[in-house]
């Protein structure tokens, strides 16, 4: 089976449905809460035991989501479990779809594949809804995915609801569910109208909206290019060393790509570059600090979303350890799922669906099979509860009360921080032991009946957190993802604060914040390969970062794709780069592949230019030279003129006070002659447009100029600097 991108049409199609089936799922799980009194301060007097007992549950669920309980009136919100519930039934029925159309949906009791078709012609002889079968099905296949005691899974929607989300996910074509990126887009588009609402509102940015803000799809491009740049770079250089006259030997670069392909694995975008003495190299460099063979090679993901770059360096590392150990493919699955990939993500229901991409990659490869246990785990959840409650689960079993405290501590603020969270900052290796031997013992408490719910769901809880304190904890070969963009002035209280305490040089954006935290879970001599703004690699305020990165890392490879590197992004909004660095300390002889596409008008333009165009080699520690240690694709030094030598850029007329001053013509109703004219920025074409304002200029001698005058040395010439320009030759 041949699998795809999704088309543009294709992607369209996928996005109405998805809309419309959290409008429609939402709605159904808040009336289906509503009508088992979740909300309410007791049970309907009509219920019967179970639906008490459900109710009791979800009550349970719902406070480990983070819902308030008021105990004075004993009411509860039921915001987050709605979205909870709505979720799980939406996405558990559209992976049976996935499932479906590609031969996996097994049936739970005789073990074979069936159709949507089987599903029906056996829902008519059970009396249930075909799609309630097929969502049963792919609940038992994803036992990791959709826990089988997940109170949100037990609510029924009301049919009317049920009816329609299930005719969203039936309309939908087959030939999306084989996209290469079909699942990519899934939670993108589940997320749209919660980020427009969220952009729309400018506030400040929380727990409750950073999973919809920092929601971006990376390229593939993006992905491969990072990946065949570092994890195929590392198999080149062996396979050259191995093989000294193929690296003096080769024509081109492509005839070096085939000769260090694998099967299903073409590293198209793997650059290579010429010494003096005429023998080719990966210009990125051979990552010698590396293991020397694959099954050793520990890569994580982050901030993995939807599981991207998780799936991408799975198919390579199968296809690395198939070369190398000349296993089975079944074998090479299991050995890359249970020792080389590693995930986290801030949002719980993003996890889910990463957990599932890698199974369904797994099993495309296959055929359904049970699959080791997967080293994904969520890094946003938090206790939800008061911390001598959270550490009574525990009961008299001190290394376990102990773990609890560990984790009540470490993800009290995980909603916000997510990955940020560094547990060997405070306690090391020993830490990471300690977390590793917890998960066993939540196993135990987890197995042992209770009937207080409350308790089951701390546990559910902690054993989440364990398993990401764990990963939080480890060092990686390989830390690859696209991080999260939020400016300072964004982001709330809890997560500002964190990032000026944990990380003062690099605090100005969330992005920044992230190429550090990758670089703390690198290993020495492991590798950090990043989609990031570019913004931070020349403006002034980054200069401190920049120069300890400079100092302090060894930098592998600079890609610039400017502006309209994202297919579905136009205009100027997002200006990204490609960042490969690596843990050492860097020498007076070490340099980074430097290539700049931004000029080039779209993706495609530059996912070919990136192939063909000339790389350069740059000396890192040079760029301290730069001004601001900016980072620029050439050598910097005392031999390179800087234009402020040969020119000056004088600022224009800054007020100080723009919203005092300035305003359209058409606010005032007499214009007298304190008011001045005044030509503005504009946006887009025609010949009066930056026209409209108008500035209370009082003949430059009003409250404007007394204000600069009284803060001269605050202010500068803040409304004077443009006449220093008046008559002279300019550009």
């Amino acid at each position: 089976m041949t699998f795809t991108a999704l088309t543009k049409d294709q992607r369209n199609l996928l996005a109405r449905a998805v809309t419309k089936a959290r409008t429609e799922a939402e709605a159904g799980a808040g009336a289906a809460l509503v009508a088992l009194a979740v909300d309410h301060h007791e049970p309907f007097k009509h219920m019967d035991e179970s639906a008490r007992k459900l109710r009791n549950s979800l009550r349970a669920h719902g406070r480990q989501l983070g819902d308030a309980l008021d105990t004075k009136r004993g009411t509860q919100e039921i915001v987050r479990l709605a979205h909870e519930v709505a979720f799980e039934h939406w996405h558990r029925m559209l992976f049976a779809r996935f499932l479906a159309e590609n031969d996996l949906l097994i049936h739970s009791d005789a073990g074979v594949a069936v159709s949507i078709d089987d599903c029906v012609d056996l829902a008519r002889e059970q009396g249930k809804s075909p799609w309630e079968l097929a969502a049963s099905f792919a609940q038992s296949s994803l036992p990791a995915i959709f826990r089988k005691d997940d109170p949100a899974l037990m609510v029924t929607l009301p049919a009317e609801h049920r009816t329609t989300i299930e005719k969203l996910v039936t309309d939908l074509p087959p030939e999306i569910f084989t996209g290469s990126d079909a699942l990519g887009w899934v939670y993108q588009f589940w997320q749209a109208e919660k980020k427009d609402e969220v952009n729309a509102a400018g506030n400040k940015i929380g727990a409750d909206e950073l999973p919809s803000v920092t929601q971006l799809f990376t390229e593939d491009y993006m992905v491969d290019f990072l990946l065949d740049n570092t994890l195929g770079a590392w198999h080149a250089g062996k396979v050259l060393a191995a093989n000294p006259k193929l690296a003096q030997s080769a024509e081109s670069e492509d005839a070096l790509r085939s000769a260090v392909s694998l099967p299903g694995c073409p590293w198209k975008y793997l650059r290579f570059i010429k010494d003096q003495d005429g023998t080719w190299k990966p210009a990125a460099g051979t990552f010698d600090g590396w293991p020397k063979t694959a099954k050793e090679l520990k890569c994580l993901d982050p901030c993995m979303g939807s599981g991207h770059f998780v799936v991408a360096m799975f198919e390579r590392m199968v296809a690395l350890r198939l070369s190398e150990e000349h296993c089975t493919e079944l074998e090479a699955v299991e050995r890359v799922i249970g020792d080389n990939m590693f995930g986290l993500e801030i949002d719980p229901r993003c996890t889910q669906i990463a957990a599932f991409n890698l199974a369904l990659a797994a099993w495309r490869r296959v055929g359904h099979c049970k699959l080791p246990a997967m080293n994904l785990a969520c890094s946003g959840l938090a206790p939800n509860t008061r911390e001598a409650d959270w550490v009574a689960i525990a009961g008299s079993d001190s290394k376990l009360r102990n773990g609890m405290e560990r984790l009540y501590r470490l993800f009290k603020d995980a909603p916000v921080l997510g990955s940020l969270i560094n547990p060997r900052a405070g306690e090391g290796d020993l830490l990471v032991a300690a977390f590793h031997e917890l998960q066993p013992l939540l196993e135990k408490a987890l197995a042992q009946e209770t009937k207080d719910d409350t308790a089951h769901e701390m546990a559910v809880t902690a054993r989440g957190l364990a398993k990401a304190a764990e990963i939080l904890a480890g060092q990686f070969t390989l830390v690859a993802t696209n991080v999260p963009y939020l400016g300072r002035g964004k982001q709330d209280d809890t997560l500002m604060d964190y990032c000026e305490r944990v990380h003062p040089l690099s605090k100005a954006d969330l992005a920044t914040c992230f190429v550090e935290r990758c670089s703390d879970f690198s290993a020495l001599g492991g590798s950090t390969a990043l989609v990031t703004p570019q913004n931070w690699l020349f403006l002034g305020q980054y200069r401190k970062f920049r120069e300890s990165l400079l100092t302090s890392v060894g930098w592998r490879m600079v890609v610039r794709l400017g502006a309209r590197a994202f297919e579905t992004i136009t205009g100027e909004v997002v200006n990204v780069a490609l960042l490969v660095q690596t843990k050492f300390k860097p020498s007076a002889v070490d340099v980074f592949l430097g290539l700049d596409v931004s000029e080039k008008a779209n993706a495609s333009a530059k996912q070919i230019s990136m192939i063909n165009d000339s790389v350069v080699l740059v000396n890192q520690l040079s760029q301290l030279k730069n001004p601001d240690a900016r980072i620029i694709q050439r050598e910097g030094g005392n031999d390179l003129q800087l234009l402020s030598e040969r020119a000056v850029a004088y600022q224009g007329l800054v007020t100080g006070d723009r919203n005092s001053y300035i305003f359209q013509f058409w606010e005032i109703p007499k214009i007298t002659a304190e008011w001045e004219t005044f030509a503005d920025a504009y946006s887009g074409e025609g010949s009066i447009l930056g026209r409209e304002n108008i500035i209370f200029w009082e003949k430059s001698r009003g409250r404007l100029y007394k204000m600069a005058a009284e803060n001269r040395d605050r202010l500068h010439d803040m409304h004077e600097s443009g006449n220093l320009c008046w008559e002279k030759k300019g550009v």
